[in-house]
């Protein structure tokens, strides 16, 4: 009885989460790899890492999206704060966050994230955001209002966003790449053809574009994007996508494996080998990436402050070469 009134539970959560999943059929989970296995969240710093988040009443894509690294990441004091709610108003096939109708903007989340970032005296912080198709800029303003306060507290801090592609919102992107982020991310998530069935509200080359735009609009700022393997996808059209991401000069390339949160989500095509991704890295780096990180576990946060580290000095030596 026990189980049942948990497996009801669990449900019950899902359904809450992802209303607009409910009546597709359940698709099977394949076992995971050894090469996938996680350790367990545990420790003091984990735990602390998670009160400030929850005092000061933040969202973390962390918690939301399942994220396979919050252990080893919470563990460091890395979090990566998911701004304007916990609710999105896309319903991709492959995303955890949850969907629907987002309340109104928490104009005190600015100072509440910049006050956290200086708690734990983070060098680099990443933040992201659901997508917001209801606002007029998409939460391009609270992007900037975010940017400014963590500035105001915390300027030595490097900033790293991770932006929805504001589709049709006239431009609203400017305001964004004018308060100079120091890398500015957004995902192209899969390959082109899979689009309609896993991203299915966004638009392959409008986000290719809007990459495009901000190294148009500054040249200067680090531009990256990334990519999930291992949902159907094949090798030609992984490799296509990284000529597209050059041809729009993104200078930091992410690849990871897709990982199924629920059965009414998209089912996992198979697991990419981690010799795969080796070749991918290779590959991408012959390509002109300045850098690239690509392993099962491989998400756009994960290590975010190392590789800016390695990102810049792999342009200190390319201009040193010039």
């Amino acid at each position: 009885m026990a189980n049942l009134i948990d497996n009801t539970a669990r449900q019950d959560a899902r359904a809450a989460r992802h209303p607009e999943k409910q009546k597709r059929p359940d698709s099977p989970i394949l076992r995971k790899p050894d090469w996938i296995r996680v350790k367990a969240p545990l420790g003091k710093t984990f735990s602390e890492t998670q009160k400030i988040v929850k005092d000061g009443g933040l969202v973390t894509v962390c918690e939301e999206a399942g994220c396979p690294n919050i252990g080893e990441c919470w563990d460091q004091k890395h979090a990566t704060f998911m701004i304007l709610g916990d609710t999105c108003t896309r319903a991709c096939s492959f995303c955890n966050v949850k969907t629907g109708l987002p309340g109104a903007v928490d104009t005190d989340e600015p100072r509440r994230i910049a006050e956290a970032v200086a708690q734990m005296g983070l060098n680099h912080v990443v933040i992201t955001s659901v997508d917001r198709d209801d606002l007029d800029d998409g939460g391009a303003q609270h992007f900037v209002d975010v940017i400014e306060a963590i500035r105001g507290k915390s300027p030595g801090t490097t900033i790293e966003i991770l932006t929805p592609d504001f589709l049709r919102k006239d431009n609203a992107e400017d305001i964004v790449i004018d308060a100079r982020p120091d890398v500015f991310n957004h995902n192209l998530e899969t390959v082109p053809r899979l689009y309609l069935s896993i991203r299915p509200g966004a638009r392959y080359y409008h986000s290719l574009r809007l990459l495009e735009r901000v190294k148009q609009r500054d040249p200067s700022q680090f531009t990256k994007s990334g990519i999930m393997v291992g949902l159907g996808e094949s090798k030609e059209e992984v490799m296509q996508v990284m000529d597209d991401m050059r041809s729009a000069g993104i200078d930091f390339l992410t690849i990871g494996q897709y990982l199924q949160p629920t059965r009414k989500h998209a089912a996992v095509d198979r697991f990419v080998t981690p010799d795969e991704f080796k070749a991918y890295e290779t590959i991408a780096r012959a390509k002109g990436f300045l850098m690239v990180s690509a392993t099962p576990l491989t998400r756009s946060s994960h290590h975010a402050g190392d590789d800016f580290k390695k990102l810049r000095a792999a342009r200190d030596q390319q201009l040193a070469r010039s």
